[in-house]
């Protein structure tokens, strides 16, 4: 299988002419490799939301930082990556999607070297933010790689839900790294992303397919957007995050919340008017993606949240090392994991409008399963079924909200959508995650007793199944939206035509409402 050059100087690059005319057959090595490369720094992405989890007492003991200043370092991480993913996405359109993620997975590397070196809480935070605001242009550009180097339907499944279940294996595999590298020390949580980010990167500049300047998105830069619409989810973010010490309804969080309100709007009246948006609003007239979008608010919120009530009951009340909660936490991350391969078929034969649902009302039971919590509970009756259910709904949710999120989209719109969806993730683990750690607060009362620990983390829980219950009320609405949708016309196997892609008529047909 050969593919046509521009010149003599031009290298091979991942295309169309690498894509198997039938999904089952083999893609070629170098597809492979792209795709590898671009897990890879997903993985690492994602990793880096939960490694830290287990590693906070040790900090903060290590560093003598309060409970408050120990938010912040997972904080501080969401805050950069969720703030600045519609700029990273939307400068991977205009900028070039290889070089953008090049450059900011050099960044991550250098950040995690920095987090692992300080000996002050301050520049460890300022690190943690560094390596949000690179993962906020990596992220969006992997996806978009992706997503304009494999035809949407089944060979772009079958990479989608490889690439996705590696972002989830990161997910859940991140309490359990973090809980083996804690107890060597816990710099290592920091250190071990280096060496992967820096071999990803020497594989990266020789696979990425380049991005040729006439496919770029065309049009001017849309300032005055950036500038308002990124202040606006930063501003959101902090604010949230900051409420529990400043209060919920003190002036300042009242404040934060109105200019961040007035951010929003002025930043939609000017992608409205503006002719060449960060944000084109018309996007969401796509039913499916403006649907997936709000599931990955609540997908991620809740597990956020989840995940910060398990660490601290499994440490601090049940006594637990590091190391026991690592492999307390394996079979989730090993069920995920174990489904990457297999997840584009199941896909292909269920579609995502099943699958998300499905997931969705597993993480919710994961969820609710842990509600039985008490000062003794054992790992098989309480902590395990937990997470056999929260593997099982990430291998099957993670993966359909990737796809519903960027289904029907252009080619120079990927990078949008895949901001768009990877900012909905990080803005919902943010805010629910805030308002989990105020609710724990609130409901212990500052009390350290086994009982006072456990009327924090039971309201807490119940914060966390109403949020994954909405997440399934919209999953499953969706589900009966495409059911009564009619059957698609069967169109010819995609032959990249040089006028308009197959994805752009898609996105034109969606949004013209044919």
């Amino acid at each position: 299988m050969t593919a046509t050059r521009r010149s003599d100087s031009t290298p091979h690059l991942p295309g169309p002419a690498d894509l198997p005319s039938h999904p089952e057959q083999n893609w070629t090595p170098r597809l492979w490799g792209t795709l590898v490369v671009l897990c890879a720094a997903m993985f690492l992405d994602a990793l880096d939301v939960s490694m830290v989890g287990v590693a906070l007492p040790s900090i903060g003991t290590d560093l003598n930082l309060s409970t408050s200043a120990l938010q912040w370092v997972v904080s501080g991480y969401v805050l950069g990556y969720g703030g600045l993913l519609l700029l990273g996405g939307r400068a991977a359109d205009l900028l070039g999607r290889r070089r953008v993620f090049l450059v900011a997975l050099a960044v991550f590397a250098a950040a995690s070297l920095l987090g692992g070196l300080v000996d002050n809480g301050g520049l460890l935070i300022g690190a943690r933010f560094l390596k949000g605001v690179s993962a906020a242009f990596t992220a969006p550009a992997a996806l978009s790689i992706i997503t304009t180097t494999f035809p949407e339907g089944p060979a772009r499944n079958r990479a989608l839900s490889i690439f996705t279940t590696c972002g989830a294996s990161g997910f859940s595999l991140g309490l359990v790294l973090s809980g083996l590298l804690t107890s060597a020390g816990w710099r290592w949580t920091f250190l071990m992303p280096v060496p992967v980010a820096l071999i990803a990167l020497v594989f990266a500049a020789r696979l990425l397919p380049r991005q040729a300047r006439d496919e770029r998105a065309a049009g001017g830069y849309d300032v005055a957007g950036a500038i308002t619409g990124t202040t606006a989810v930063l501003l959101l973010v902090f604010t949230v995050t900051e409420a529990q010490g400043a209060g919920w309804l003190s002036l300042r969080t009242i404040g934060s919340l109105i200019a961040a309100a007035a951010l929003a709007v002025s930043f939609i009246l000017i992608e409205l008017r503006t002719p060449h948006p960060l944000v084109r609003l018309g996007i969401f007239r796509n039913g499916g993606v403006a649907r997936a979008n709000l599931v990955a608010f609540t997908l991620f919120g809740s597990y956020a949240g989840f995940q910060f009530i398990v660490t601290l009951y499994l440490q601090r009340l049940l006594g637990w090392s590091a190391l026991e909660m690592a492999f307390a936490l394996l079979p989730a991350g090993a069920l995920v994991a174990l489904s990457a391969t297999r997840m584009g078929s199941v896909v292909d034969r269920f579609g995502t409008s099943r699958l998300l649902p499905i997931g969705v009302l597993a993480l919710l039971l994961g969820y609710a399963t842990f509600l039985r919590l008490g000062e003794h509970s054992g790992y098989v009756a309480l902590v395990l079924p937990s997470m056999v259910l929260l593997g099982i709904g990430f291998a099957l949710a993670f993966p359909s909200v990737n796809i519903a999120a960027t289904n029907g989209v252009a080619d120079e719109e990927q990078g949008l959508a895949s901001g768009l969806v990877n900012t909905a993730m990080q803005v919902g683990s943010a805010i629910v995650l805030a308002i989990v750690t105020a609710v724990i607060t609130a409901g212990s009362g500052g009390g350290e007793s086994p009982q006072a620990q456990l009327d924090g983390y039971r309201p807490a829980l119940l914060l966390v199944v109403a949020v994954a219950l909405l997440g399934l009320v919209v999953a499953a609405a969706g589900a009966v939206i495409d059911r009564r949708r009619p059957a698609p016309v069967a169109v010819p196997d995609y032959d990249y035509p040089s006028a308009k892609s197959a994805s752009e008529v898609g996105a034109d047909e969606v949004l013209s409402g044919r």
